[in-house]
């Protein structure tokens, strides 16, 4: 397993460099196929003291499934035990999709993915037990440039936008990030 740490406008201690190591170092018993583990830290300067330390952690593994969480905190160290935490409710959802998709399929789920059991202290309700797909909606994708896209999304007050960029000739998702640039997926075949 890799764990890479990045820092921006900040530097990362041989502290930090520890504390994320030993945090994120349990993660393959509860994801035992974990692949790679990405930690981006960040300092921004804003308003609100209470979100300028910013911990993101993005983990993969060999299936190729990727979660990620975010938390912004006045303290870095509370936003990296924050973060973790919501990894792991992450990976109980993960884990239980997986092994419902196995026990619908009529074979027992394997062993080997169950690995131990999550060490979540306190139940959280978080809402009805399988998401479903409320609405789908078909729309013609129009080659434009992303400066047209970024002008189609603020026209149509969405938080994305899907085009097709004329740029690199494939289809990518524009977004606005918290705080106020905007940030483009650019989709890649493995």
């Amino acid at each position: 397993m890799e764990i890479a740490i990045h820092g921006h406008n900040m530097e990362v201690t041989p502290r930090l460099t520890n504390y994320i190591e030993k945090k994120t170092g349990k993660l393959d018993r509860y994801m035992p196929d974990l692949k790679s583990i990405e930690v981006e830290l960040s300092e921004e300067n804003t308003r609100s003291a209470s979100e300028r330390q910013i911990a993101q952690i993005t983990i993969r593994d060999t299936r190729g499934t990727i979660l990620r969480a975010e938390e912004r905190s006045s303290d870095m160290f509370a936003a990296i035990d924050t973060v973790i935490d919501k990894l792991y409710r992450q990976i109980d959802r993960y884990r239980g999709k997986r092994k419902r998709k196995w026990r619908g399929a009529g074979a027992p789920a394997p062993e080997e993915f169950l690995g131990e059991p999550l060490p979540i202290e306190e139940e959280e309700d978080l809402g009805p037990a399988e998401p479903h797909i409320a609405r789908r909606k078909r729309f013609a994708l129009q080659p434009m440039s992303t400066e047209e896209a970024i002008d189609q999304m603020e026209l149509l007050g969405h938080d994305f936008f899907v085009f097709f960029n004329v740029a690199d000739g494939a289809i990518n998702v524009l977004y606005k990030r918290r705080d106020g640039n905007f940030g483009i997926l650019q989709p890649e075949m493995d």
